[in-house]
């Protein structure tokens, strides 16, 4: 990239205002100089975008294609000025021009294109595909509306739209000329040709337009420029068309035509209705139709070859089950439009599709009413119904060991199409996200299909992009480190073990403590200017920050404090470090238990941080509308990362290596990614509480857990559980008698009272251990130094030479 100087940077940010924007640097606000800016790393990345794809096409490399329903990219002028090397040179322009550069970067709104772990992953695998120079290409949908906007009002949440788009969006380039027509519902002929071949032909389809919305996603400061394309549902039929129509049929195309734009209308619609689901299905296959003829019609044009070569140049990754349609799509694709057989197209698909699945959550392992399927895509429903009859039969007469668990793995079972084993059975790889995630999909989830598929199955543990998530975020931080480290580790992130060297040596650990003393400051100042709370940066900064969810167990969290209020009640003068509980979460709009723990968050808050007898020894705070600009603010500044789900339940986690990167301390589990932190940095350095995944499955399996002795027998537990049911922290006796209710009526399903005294006491040890400052400070250096084992550039590189088989462009 062109290395512009800070005068020129003032130039620049000068003539675009002026000349392209028509204002005044004098009068330009920071949205002015947001969009000047904006304007500049564009025209930058577009030379070399032109340049990357131009490469890309001379030497028909092989490329992957990473479909995901979420792409949780965050704002992206920061990001992008750090990885086209511009980033100090334009703070110091704007500096020197008098402005807060903070400022002028927080104008963009974080693009509503995802909701969690899922889709900050598949945007942290971007940036890391493009800064190892591989070709690889990610394929979502441009939705206007994102999950919701959360505002807290009289500690309840409430669900506003979140309209990203209602002002230009700097990043994306609309391509009307490469829209793609989608088909859904319509009636299938059958017709048998002359030789003995079928052919399918399609009438009273409803005709859709997939219009691709183009963003580039740039590598760290090597020149390659890969895409992010985002598909918009739009129809086809003009204004013209529709005033020349009669008054009825207006409206009646009005109505069309907002049922059309509402594919790509929201993030997650409400789908606990039947219209919800049809629409919730419908942008699933608007995904994968679209992103798949796109594929091909660019394999067509690049590549010379037939496309039974297809696997040769293309990989599709499927992002968990969502895309899953992909399987029997691009069977239609091959077959109805470009005449193969079932076999060679069979052959196509199941070596060119790969499958990731996230969860072991028997609600997010998807399954759609055959009949719902058969109306809306029925060409489609054919095709999996003639998977399934071939798949059911290959088992039945190939594997007389699993011929009684045929309907365990039937494709079609129940009159519900079954999407994970669709996209088991479609593809050519099948891979967790953790070590654990994937022994518990092979020996009990998917065990039968593992049976079958062996070579299918394999591990691939989660990643973040650490020049995002230390390089970017951090900058004090990443500063100490390139002084005593060099900067080798920005590119290759296993050399922050070099921090090893480190981990004892006082004035370093001095420097990086007052780093975080900083941080914490100016967390603090944010916290006091969004919600009016005051917060001790010399307390526990104890943060949990992820989607709100039973399994992830933010209850367990609120009743530790709840236990620390009631000891500090009963005696005033016990001597803790304060504590500041730090809470981000969204509750899905229709998860009425999720909203009730955010309410309960909410009013301990109030009742705590407003409690003088206290002395201030506890804070509370709920930082509403979570989001990735959110967790830029809170991880640097974390003391104590929380990953307390109950084991066998988080695939992965993402949040808890973003807060080890930046050296905070693990609560946790054993579940997910914990397991291979801990064997890294060693039982010294992490606090491990709680069941293991193996007793949690046993008591799933076999009983023996009643939740009732607990409350039954500790005191803490009971009187929490009373001080719910009694009212004692409602304006209504009422308030919070759900959550006892469910606790102990629902025999605790996520083991919260099991692993209270657990948790209690891995709290005991945080304690004692923030109270000796150079222990503290070599624990949460360790971390730090074996972070870079959890960059999702190691991901990245594993996905390429072992599912992908994709050689770097150097």
């Amino acid at each position: 990239m062109a290395q512009l100087t800070t005068e020129k940077w003032i130039d620049e940010i000068k003539h675009k205002t002026e000349k392209v924007g028509g204002i005044s640097l004098a009068d330009a606000s920071e949205k002015d100089l947001f969009y000047a800016i904006c304007g500049i790393v564009s025209e930058e990345m577009n030379k070399n975008w032109i340049d990357t794809q131009d490469l890309y096409k001379q030497t028909q490399t092989k490329q992957v294609y990473y479909l995901s329903m979420e792409f949780l990219i965050g704002r992206l002028l920061e990001s992008n000025l750090l990885n086209t090397g511009m980033l100090d040179a334009c703070n110091e322009a704007l500096v020197k021009m008098g402005y807060d550069p903070e400022k002028v970067y927080s104008i963009e709104h974080d693009a509503g294109l995802g909701n969690g772990g899922l889709g900050r992953l598949a945007a942290c695998f971007l940036e890391s595909i493009a800064s190892l120079k591989f070709a690889g290409h990610g394929c979502g949908i441009r939705y206007r509306y994102g999950l919701f906007e959360q505002r807290i009002i009289h500690g309840h949440q409430v669900e506003l739209p979140d309209y990203w788009l209602k002002e230009e969006y700097p990043w994306e380039t609309r391509k009307a000329e490469e829209a793609i027509d989608i088909h859904f519902g319509g009636d299938i002929h059958m017709l048998k040709k002359n030789d003995g071949s079928l052919e399918f032909k399609y009438e009273n389809t409803d005709k859709v337009t997939a219009v691709p919305y183009d963003v580039p996603i740039a590598g760290y400061q090597n020149g390659v420029v890969n895409t992010l394309r985002l598909w918009s549902a739009e129809s086809n039929s003009g204004t013209t068309d529709m005033m020349s129509t009669q008054n009825s049929q207006y409206f009646h195309h009005l109505d069309h035509k907002h049922s059309i734009e509402q594919i790509s209308g929201f993030l997650y619609p409400d789908d606990s209705g039947y219209d919800g689901k049809v629409l919730r299905l419908k942008q699933q296959y608007f995904l994968v139709s679209s992103s798949l003829k796109s594929i091909i019609r660019q394999y067509k044009k690049n590549i010379s070859r037939s496309l039974i070569h297809l696997p040769e140049k293309i990989v599709i990754q499927i992002n968990d089950t969502h895309p899953s349609l992909a399987v029997p799509e691009l069977m239609r694709i091959l077959m109805d439009e470009e005449r193969f057989g079932w076999d060679d197209a069979w052959e196509i698909t199941t070596k060119t599709v790969a499958y990731t699945n996230h969860t072991t959550l028997s609600e997010a392992l998807e399954k759609w009413p055959q009949d719902m399927v058969k109306s809306l895509l029925p060409r489609l429903h054919m095709i999996i119904n003639e998977i399934n009859e071939r798949f059911c039969t290959e088992v039945w007469n190939n594997y007389p060991e699993l011929q009684n668990k045929v309907h365990e793995l039937a494709i079609i079972a129940d009159d519900q199409i079954h999407m994970a084993r669709l996209a088991i059975v479609g593809s050519f790889s099948v891979n967790g996200v953790a070590r654990l995630h994937t022994e518990i999909l092979k020996k009990k989830e998917m065990k039968n299909f593992y049976t079958l598929f062996p070579d299918r199955f394999n591990n691939k543990t989660n990643g973040i992009t650490h020049r995002r998530w230390l390089l970017q975020v951090n900058p004090e931080l990443s500063s100490l480190i390139t002084d005593v480290i060099g900067p080798q580790w920005i590119t290759r992130p296993n050399q922050l073990i070099s921090l090893l060297r480190y981990s004892r040596d006082e004035p370093f650990l001095d420097r990086v403590s007052e780093v975080k003393l900083r941080n914490k400051a100016k967390l603090a100042n944010f916290i006091h200017e969004k919600t009016g709370i005051t917060v001790n940066e010399h307390s526990i900064f104890d943060v949990q920050i992820k989607r709100l969810h039973e399994y992830k167990r933010q209850l367990l969290n609120i009743f530790h404090v709840i236990h620390l209020y009631n000891e500090l009640k009963d005696n005033p003068n016990l001597d803790i470090t304060p504590r500041t509980f730090i809470f981000g979460a969204k509750a899905a709009p229709s998860y009425y238990f999720a909203k009730e723990v955010i309410k309960l968050i909410n009013r301990m808050a109030s009742i705590i941080n407003n409690d003088a007898s206290i002395n201030d020894k506890l804070k509370v705070v709920f930082l509403e509308n979570y989001n990735v600009s959110l967790a830029e603010k809170i991880i640097p500044a974390t003391d104590i990362s929380e990953q307390i789900s109950t084991a066998s339940k988080e695939a992965s986690g993402t949040g808890n290596m973003k807060m080890m990167m930046n050296g905070a301390l693990t609560v946790g589990t054993l579940d997910g990614a914990n397991i291979e932190i801990r064997d890294l940095v060693g039982d010294r350095n992490i606090f491990i509480f709680g069941l293991t995944a193996d007793e949690v499955l046993h008591y799933y399996h076999h009983g023996g857990y009643v939740a009732r002795d607990i409350y039954n027998t500790d005191e803490r537990v009971r009187r929490i559980l009373d001080q719910l049911n009694e009212g004692a922290f409602g304006s209504q006796e009422i308030e919070f008698k759900d959550i006892y209710y469910h606790i102990l009526y629902h025999n605790d399903p996520y083991f919260v009272l099991k692993d209270f005294d657990a948790y209690i006491e891995a709290h005991e040890l945080v304690e004692q251990a923030y109270r000796d400052k150079s222990t503290w400070m070599n624990m949460s250096m360790t971390n730090t130094a074996y972070s870079g084992k959890f960059s999702s550039d190691r991901t990245i590189q594993e996905y390429a030479s072992e599912i992908w088989k994709l050689k770097r462009m150097d």
